[in-house]
């Protein structure tokens, strides 16, 4: 049979026993992760202040302490059924 897509690649691993497809899977998942462009760094810090104006000055953990008690009372009164 010859192997025109990866469709008939699948079909043929299907085939395979259970411990050998583990290790191709394996062996993929490797070989994806040594690829270059998947250690890229972040340099966090250069995002400070870019989304100032969503808090209007509102200190960011009083922000998220504020935004998870209004969505914890959302999910109160969608649990009773909107009462």
């Amino acid at each position: 049979m010859a192997i025109r897509t990866t469709d008939d690649l699948y079909e043929l691993i299907r085939k395979l026993p259970t411990a050998d497809r583990l290790r191709l899977v394996e062996r993929i998942v490797r070989d994806l992760s040594a690829e270059p462009g998947g250690d890229e760094v972040y340099d966090w810090g250069q995002l400070a202040g870019v989304a100032s104006d969503l808090t209007d000055g509102e200190d960011a953990q009083a922000y998220v302490t504020r935004s998870r008690r209004e969505a914890d009372a959302r999910r109160d009164t969608s649990s009773r059924g909107g009462r």
